[in-house]
């Protein structure tokens, strides 16, 4: 029979408890420094922007004179690009998640698709605009319109869509299917009836965020060459526009020359920043009024 040292076990349990408090220390720090830096970022564009941000800041059309300057061209064509997205996006994302996760025969193929998918949500978003400007932009023929940008950016969000849809049908206990099928109801019937329902907060929630990171992007739009001029409210889903983030974008560039574009910047970005937090929210609602547990 082997005996253990008191001492010893003293010693590890004592090395053990330090390990998890310089464990615990760190992480805090990690967090405090990044609870810091965005404190620190968010105060200075609220200081620097609200006093920018009225009625005619928000309904004014671009110009080149800082003080007569408006994002309401912006805010409409980040709107429009909404509207392509989401159905696009919500069509195409949950249809393949649907596919993947009760139809698909665990194979080659699946595991081929489903490893291709989870690369692509590690794609940088420029290349997801490189792939808009050579298809859309150019290939078809579509040009810098709210159309071809929609579509790049249902491209870079597609598949943040796919994989939390996934994970919202595993959620779903597997029991509900069986007792679906044991009513004679058929596959489309137990997924539409049973398995949809029962999903549809965390999809919902997946595609709320996966939007809204589609409001923030940048890169993309870049490439395919939106511009941030002075042209007409966009109308239709064919029209030329702006964004707030393209908008945030070039003040950025243009406050080297006109100091007072670095403010009109800030009061764009805490708007940006309004409708982010608006539509997290409605995640988060959706999330707790759908949920159900089984």
């Amino acid at each position: 029979m082997k005996y253990v040292d008191a001492n010893q076990v003293q010693k590890m349990m004592g090395a053990r408890l330090l390990t998890n408090r310089i464990t615990k220390v760190m992480f805090l720090l990690s967090t405090l420094i990044g609870l810091v830096v965005l404190i620190t970022l968010f105060y200075q564009v609220l200081s620097d922007g609200l006093g920018y941000i009225n009625i005619d800041f928000l309904t004014n059309k671009l110009s080149t004179a800082p003080e007569r300057a408006g994002i309401m061209g912006a805010i409409l064509g980040t709107v429009w690009l909404m509207v392509v997205v989401a159905p696009v996006t919500m069509f195409l994302g949950i249809g393949t998640a649907i596919y993947l996760e009760e139809y698909a025969t665990k194979g080659r193929l699946q595991s081929f698709i489903q490893t291709n998918i989870s690369n692509l949500a590690g794609v940088p978003s420029i290349v997801f605009g490189i792939l808009g400007m050579t298809v859309f932009v150019r290939t078809m023929g579509l040009g810098n319109i709210v159309l071809a940008g929609g579509l790049t950016m249902s491209l870079l969000v597609l598949p943040i869509v796919v994989v939390a849809s996934q994970e919202a049908l595993r959620a779903v206990p597997q029991f509900l299917r069986e007792a679906s099928y044991g009513m004679g109801a058929t596959k489309w019937q137990t997924i539409k009836k049973v398995v949809l329902p029962a999903a549809i907060p965390g999809i919902l929630t997946g595609v709320i965020l996966a939007l809204s990171r589609a409001v923030g992007e940048t890169a993309p739009l870049v490439v395919i060459g939106i511009p941030a001029l002075l042209i007409p409210f966009p109308n239709s889903i064919f029209d030329k526009f702006t964004v707030l983030p393209m908008q945030i974008y070039y003040w950025t560039l243009d406050s080297a020359l006109v100091a007072e574009y670095a403010n009109l910047a800030a009061a764009t970005i805490v708007i940006l920043l309004l409708i982010l937090l608006i539509m997290n929210s409605i995640a988060v609602v959706i999330r707790n009024k759908f949920q159900k547990r089984y």
